[in-house]
């Protein structure tokens, strides 16, 4: 079986990213009192991080297209199944909520900050989330998408891309 390309799973990933971002904002937002608590801090971090993500996020995609290398075929490159990418959302979320209670146990963590915790800190990782989603889906799919009719290119995520260190693709034709 074919690995997806790169297109298509930045399109489905990013699709459940954002649709798990949403539905566990809506959840804490209809479930927690303390998730609407500092909405002027939850609002101007997440503008933060869609500000980076825009900013990043293209061009690092334009990067590892422009370091494509050829390939006979797309490989083994296909990422984690679409079922664990909620995974990582929810950890963050419980991570970051229950951790306030536990400030002295968490060294790497300052105090002041970990006494901020809470359910307000769990929707700004699902607002995130969110946010990384439908950036992903709505306009790096487009990006690859550009690339692949300008070239007649196919990519394909190649094994060895790893978050921190940028997405290895190939290409066929």
């Amino acid at each position: 079986m074919a690995a997806a390309s790169y297109r298509r799973r930045l399109l489905l990933e990013g699709a459940v990213l954002a649709a798990t971002g949403l539905a566990g904002s809506a959840a804490l937002l209809a479930g927690k009192e303390q998730a609407r608590r500092w909405p002027q801090s939850t609002i101007l971090q997440l503008i933060v991080v869609a500000a980076a993500v825009l900013a990043l996020g293209p061009r690092q995609t334009r990067r590892a297209l422009a370091e494509a290398e050829r390939v006979r075929r797309p490989g083994t490159g296909e990422p984690t199944p679409l079922w664990h990418v909620p995974a990582p959302v929810a950890a963050g979320a419980l991570f970051v909520a229950l951790s306030g209670p536990f400030a002295e146990r968490l060294p790497p963590v300052p105090s002041r900050l970990a006494r901020k915790a809470g359910w307000d800190a769990a929707l700004r990782v699902t607002g995130g989330a969110a946010i990384v989603g439908l950036v992903q889906a709505l306009l790096l799919f487009r990006e690859v998408a550009r690339e692949e009719a300008r070239t007649g290119r196919t990519f394909h995520r190649l094994p060895g891309s790893r978050l921190g260190r940028g997405t290895r693709l190939g290409y066929t034709r």
